[in-house]
């Protein structure tokens, strides 16, 4: 068939043709976004589930919908190596932008960006008198935000995240409060947010639903980000509402492939869904992985079995490549060796593994294995599922080391 015409659409991020199987997700959005406009106390959320799931497609629709509703949005990606200063003034920056056109008074604006800029130019400890300053804050004194107006003194520029954040965000909540909208920061990959700020966003969240100001996170990562959440504060168990988002069940990932096509005037017999599910195994970026390669491959509609058999290969070598081999790819001998213990135990499931049988698989000590571990985990390769528990954050990815050469 035509591949210009073709529906499916495997990438990072990337929607879908048809958002299968999220309608709970989206309604739970929409009654937190309801509530918080009738003044209402509600929650921040996060959204945790492996690789593959669609959580950063899902973060971008909870977005849209904010947007539809006139709120004020804005997008960050956390890196292991950075702090939320300056990507969290950005975020924000964006947000109140979207505000400004109907808030009157440009005073008040123009003060709240004013804390935005501080907050953003205070990255780094300043230097003591005579002390040579850091690189830090020699990028700092170049560094600027984009924001046209006089950085604010004695607000949320303390250099104490968690000071400073909860600043910043009240004033920016008080904002949206005051053209009767509210904020949403969305944060992507939250799992990999610094020690110190995840304390800070906790601190900060827990301030505003106490003030019932109209300001919410909505974080994605891994399945460990709970556990992230809570290792910072406690109370976190209470501060957010999470959200598990899984692979899709048989109705959902038929509808993901049926739906697109219908308006291509394209079909599929059962048998061809059947063979897709079994393949796809219900995660999206499968879904469409596959979904695209039997399209190009099926000579006409309606797509049958012997199409999707054809495809599979191709499909498989796609995925090794894009999909598994860049991430194996990133690790170091030592973690791949690491990563096949996982992978001889686990099985083709990838079910999640004793640390310690890890350790007796390889004849190792345990201890000398964490800085492995510790280092798949950083890299997002691996998560502790639970105490002396580990697991892929990639669906599949054991069945795809059992088909490589151990180091």
């Amino acid at each position: 068939m035509d591949p210009v015409r073709n529906p499916y659409a495997p990438g990072a991020g990337q929607r879908p043709p048809e958002l299968a199987g999220r309608d709970s997700e989206l309604s739970a959005f929409d009654v937190v976004l309801e509530r918080i406009a009738h003044g209402r106390p509600e929650r921040s959320l996060v959204l945790t589930g492996l690789r593959g799931v669609g959580k950063t497609v899902l973060l971008n629709q909870l977005r849209s919908a904010a947007i539809s509703r006139g709120w004020g949005t804005g997008k960050l990606e956390a890196r292991p190596d950075q702090s939320l200063r300056r990507p969290v003034s950005a975020a924000l920056h964006m947000a109140l932008r979207e505000l400004g056109p109907r808030h009157r008074d440009v005073e008040t604006m123009e003060s709240v960006l004013g804390v935005v800029k501080a907050f953003a130019l205070r990255s780094a400890p300043r230097p003591a008198p005579g002390a040579r300053p850091s690189a830090d804050a020699r990028m700092r004194d170049r560094w600027q935000p984009g924001i046209d107006v006089p950085a604010a003194v004695g607000r949320a520029d303390s250099g104490d995240m968690e000071i400073d954040l909860v600043e910043l965000l009240s004033d920016a909540a008080g904002v949206a409060a005051d053209v009767g909208s509210g904020i949403a920061l969305f944060i992507d990959e939250m799992q990999d947010v610094q020690t110190d700020d995840v304390s800070a966003i906790c601190a900060a969240c827990h301030e505003l639903s106490q003030q019932g100001a109209p300001l919410i996170v909505v974080g994605a990562g891994l399945p460990h980000l709970p556990a992230v959440l809570s290792a910072s504060k406690s109370y976190s168990e209470r501060l957010f509402r999470y959200l598990r988002i899984d692979r899709l069940d048989r109705e959902a990932a038929d509808r993901a492939l049926l739906a697109p096509a219908a308006r291509e005037d394209v079909d599929f017999e059962p048998a061809a869904l059947d063979a897709l599910y079994a393949a796809a195994d219900g995660y999206p970026y499968f879904v469409q992985a596959y979904g695209k390669v039997t399209w190009d491959v099926a000579a006409s509609s309606p797509i049958t079995a012997a199409d999707v058999a054809m495809a599979a290969p191709a499909a498989e070598a796609e995925l090794a490549v894009g999909f598994f081999g860049s991430r194996y790819d990133r690790a170091t001998p030592a973690e791949r060796e690491y990563m096949h213990a996982m992978a001889e135990l686990g099985g083709a499931a990838g079910s999640a593994v004793g640390t310690a049988d890890v350790a007796g698989a390889l004849g190792r000590k345990p201890a000398s294995l964490s800085p492995a571990r510790d280092s798949l985990i950083k890299k997002g390769l691996v998560y502790s599922a639970e105490r002396g528990q580990i697991a892929f954050t990639v669906p599949h990815f054991g069945r795809y080391l059992l088909r490589q050469p151990a180091c």
